[in-house]
C-alpha cells in the first residue's frame, strides 16, 4: 500500500514509534520557529536544559506579537529575545520583518521538512509542502536542543478539490466551507491533506491560507503536495534550490475523504464567535460594519494585497467604516510600495498599520462597544478582539475590502467581475532585517540580556498519589485558551511574567478565579468538550500551575493544549461518561487517590465527597507522558532521564 504525503515525510523523519494511528510517534525535527509572545518561555526554557548550541536546520525567532511598546516590558523581552538567538545559534527575525508564518513561507520553509513552531498557525507551512505543527514552547525547546518531538500518529484525512474557484471565490472560502463541514473538533487527530485537480490551479499563498486555518479544526496540521506552482514560488523568491517534488502515491489510503467542488463556492463569513459558524455571505448582506480589518498570517500575502487594492483604486472607503491593513511582511510591504498598489489603499482612505499581527491577537484596533468587524483573520472568540461585545465576522479580503466600500457587509458580486491578478515572476529579496547568530567561538563572549519583567517559570512537584482539591472552576465545551489565559494589548506585555499573569487568568469566564485559586491554594478545573482549543499558548498550562491548578478533568481535550498541560506537569483526565460531567458542581470538594498506579493503568477514580458519588475517569497517556506527569512535568522528567 503506497503512502500520503504526510506519511512519506513521517516515515523519513521517524525516530521513535510505528507510524500507526493512535500510537505515540518521536518525530526529528529540521526546523523550528518561536514569536515573541511565547518565545520568551520557550527560551527560558531551552536555557535550563543548559544545551550551549540549537541542533536543528534551522531556528528563527520571530517578534510579530508584542510591537506596541507603550511600556519597557516588551522592548526588554525583544532585547532578551535578540541576545539569545546571538548567543545560541538562532536566527532573529526583527521588529517590521514580518509575520513570523508569512516571513517563514517567503524565506525558509523547504518542501518535505518537519518544523514546530510555538504557535498554532505554524501549520501554514503545509502550503509549500512541509509537515509544519504548531506545539508549545517546551516541545520547540526540546527540539531546538535536538530532543525529538512526539505526537500521537494521526489518521489521514483526504480534501478532493475539484474545478477551480470562479468569480469573487478566494481560497478562504474553500477552509470556510471545510469548517463548515467538520466542525471547530472535526480535525481532532488528523492531518488534512489537500488533494485533486483543483490544487494545480492555486498558488503557494491560498495554499498557505487553508493550511492555515486547519488549526481551527483541530488537526495536527494540514498539507499541500509540493509540485511546479511550489517551484515557481520558491524560483521567485531566489530559492529553487529548496524545491523537492512531493505527492501522494497513486494508490495510498486514507481514513477519510471529502470531496469539495470548487467551482460551486461563493463568498462565505464565520459569524461570531466560533471559526465553524459559517454562513454566505449573501445571507448576511445588509448588516452595518464598523469596522474591516485586512491582514494576519491568514490574509496577508502579496497577492491578498493587490486583490484588495484592485478593489479600492479609485474608490473611498465608507465614513462609518475604519479599515485597516496590515501587510504580512517587509516584502510584502516593500513590493506594494514599489508597483503603487499602497497609493492606492492610501488613497481610499486605508489605514496602514505594521508587518505584525496586531489586531488579530487584540494588539490595538479593538472595535468600538458592541461594534461589528469584519476581518480576514483565522479567530473570532468572543473577546478576543479586546471588545467583549464586539460581533467578529470572518471573511476573505475581497469580501471585507468591498463591504468597507458600502459600509455593511457586501457580496462582492455587486463589483460585477472579480479583479484578476498575478504575482511577479520574482520577489524583492532583502533578508537585512534578519540577524544571522554568532558563529560558536564569539557565542562564547555574549550575555544575555534580561530586564525587571523576565520572571522564572513555574514548575511542578512530582505527583502526589493522593490529591484532595475542591473543583476550583466549571466552564463549558469549546473553551479557548484565550479563555485560559487571554491576548490583548494589557497583558501580553506580561508573557514573561508568569506571577503578573495570573491575575488574568480565565477572567473571560469567571473574573474571581484568580483571587479564588490563589487562596485555595490547589483546585482541579472541571471542562466540557474540545477544551484548550485555539493558540498553542503554554501560558494557559502555566499560569494555571502557578495558582495551584494540578488536573483538569474534561468531557475531551485539544491536542496541544493537552500536551502543554502533560508538559506542565498538571494531569489532563477525561470522563468515561460525559453525563457525568453534569453531576459535579464548582466548589465540590474531590479526591482522586492511588494516582501513580491509576495513571498507569489508565484508569482513574474522582470521588465526589460533597456529593456523595464517584465518578469513572479515563487517564489517556503514552508511557512516555505518564512517566513525565509522575516527575512533574517534561523538565523535571528530561533531568531526571536525561532525555
Amino acid at each position: 500500500m503506497g503512502l500520503t504525503i504526510a506519511q512519506k515525510i513521517i516515515k523519513a523523519h521517524l525516530v521513535e514509534g510505528k507510524m500507526k494511528p493512535g500510537s505515540e510517534i518521536g518525530l526529528r525535527i529540521d526546523q523550528t520557529l518561536t514569536q515573541d509572545a511565547t518565545g520568551t518561555m520557550a527560551y527560558l526554557e531551552f536555557e535550563a536544559m543548559g544545551v550551549e548550541r540549537v541542533k536543528t536546520e534551522r531556528s528563527v525567532a520571530y517578534i510579530d506579537h508584542n510591537t506596541l511598546q507603550s511600556g519597557f516590558e516588551n522592548a526588554d523581552d525583544h532585547q532578551f529575545i535578540a541576545s539569545i538567538a546571538k548567543k545560541h545559534g538562532i536566527y532573529y527575525s526583527r521588529p517590521g520583518n514580518g509575520i513570523c508564518h508569512q516571513v517563514h513561507l517567503e524565506r525558509f520553509g523547504k518542501p518535505g521538512k518537519t518544523l514546530i513552531g510555538s504557535d498554532s498557525h505554524t501549520p501554514t507551512g503545509g502550503g509549500i509542502g512541509m509537515l509544519a505543527m504548531g506545539a508549545g514552547g517546551m516541545d520547540v525547546a526540546v527540539a531546538m536542543g535536538g530532543g525529538t518531538y512526539y505526537i500521537t500518529c494521526p489518521s489521514m484525512t483526504k480534501i478532493n478539490l475539484t474545478g477551480r474557484l470562479t468569480g469573487w471565490a478566494s481560497a478562504k472560502d474553500i477552509i470556510l466551507e471545510v469548517l463548515r463541514i467538520m466542525s471547530v473538533k472535526g480535525g481532532v487527530g488528523k492531518i488534512i491533506e489537500y488533494a485533486g485537480e483543483g490544487v494545480a490551479t492555486l498558488s503557494v499563498p491560498e495554499r498557505a491560507t487553508i493550511t492555515n486555518m486547519g488549526a481551527e479544526l483541530g488537526a495536527s496540521t494540514s498539507i499541500f503536495p509540493s509540485d511546479e506552482v511550489t517551484r515557481e514560488f520558491l524560483r521567485a523568491q531566489g530559492r529553487e534550490e529548496d524545491y523537492t517534488p512531493l505527492s501522494s502515491d497513486p494508490d495510498a489510503a486514507y481514513d477519510e475523504v471529502i470531496d469539495i467542488n470548487l467551482s460551486a463556492l461563493r463568498p462565505m463569513a464565520a459569524c461570531p464567535h466560533m471559526p465553524d459558524n459559517v454562513k454566505p455571505v449573501a445571507e448576511l448582506a445588509g448588516l452595518p460594519v464598523n469596522q474591516c480589518c485586512i491582514g494576519s498570517c491568514t490574509n496577508s500575502s502579496l497577492r491578498d494585497m493587490l486583490k484588495v487594492a484592485a478593489i479600492l483604486k479609485g474608490r473611498t472607503v465608507h465614513p462609518d467604516v475604519s479599515l485597516t491593513i496590515s501587510p504580512g511582511s517587509k516584502q510584502v510591504f516593500q513590493m506594494l510600495s514599489q508597483c503603487g498598489a499602497l497609493s492606492d489603499l492610501i488613497a481610499a482612505g486605508a489605514r496602514i498599520l505594521e508587518c505584525t499581527c496586531g489586531p488579530c491577537i487584540g494588539m490595538g484596533q479593538s472595535p468600538n462597544s458592541a461594534g461589528i468587524s469584519l476581518r480576514t483573520f483565522n479567530r473570532n472568540f468572543e473577546g478576543r478582539s479586546g471588545t467583549k461585545d464586539a460581533g467578529v465576522y470572518l471573511v476573505s479580503p475581497e469580501t471585507a475590502a468591498v463591504s468597507a466600500l458600502y459600509g455593511v457587509i457586501t457580496d462582492p458580486v455587486v463589483l460585477g467581475e472579480a479583479p484578476e491578478v498575478s504575482l511577479p515572476e520574482y520577489f524583492s529579496v532583502n533578508d537585512n532585517l534578519i540577524v544571522p547568530p554568532a558563529s560558536p567561538e564569539e557565542a562564547k563572549g555574549l550575555t544575555i540580556q534580561r530586564g525587571p519583567n523576565i520572571k522564572p517559570f513555574p514548575v511542578a512537584e512530582a505527583l502526589p498519589d493522593t490529591l484532595n482539591a475542591p473543583a476550583i472552576l466549571k466552564v463549558g465545551d469549546n473553551i479557548t485558551t484565550d479563555h485560559i489565559m487571554p491576548a490583548g494589548a494589557k497583558i501580553l506585555p506580561y508573557r514573561s511574567n508568569i506571577p503578573k499573569l495570573s491575575e488574568f487568568c480565565f477572567t473571560v469566564c469567571d473574573e474571581t478565579f484568580p483571587q479564588r485559586a490563589k487562596e485555595a491554594g490547589k483546585g482541579i478545573v472541571i471542562g466540557g468538550m474540545n477544551y484548550g482549543q485555539g493558540s498553542s499558548r503554554e501560558h494557559a498550562a502555566l499560569v494555571p500551575l502557578y495558582l495551584g491548578v494540578k488536573a483538569v478533568v474534561t468531557k475531551s481535550f485539544a491536542r496541544i493544549h493537552k500536551d502543554n498541560l502533560v508538559n506542565a506537569g498538571i494531569l489532563p483526565l477525561e470522563f468515561q461518561n460525559p453525563e457525568d460531567y453534569d453531576r459535579i458542581s464548582q466548589g465540590d470538594a474531590l479526591s482522586l487517590q492511588s494516582l501513580h498506579e491509576a495513571v498507569k493503568t489508565g484508569s482513574v477514580t474522582l470521588i465526589d465527597e460533597t456529593q456523595g458519588i464517584t465518578v469513572p475517569l479515563s487517564c489517556n497517556l503514552s508511557a512516555r507522558q505518564q512517566a513525565m506527569i509522575l516527575a512533574g512535568g517534561l523538565l523535571n522528567y528530561t533531568k531526571n532521564t536525561g532525555k
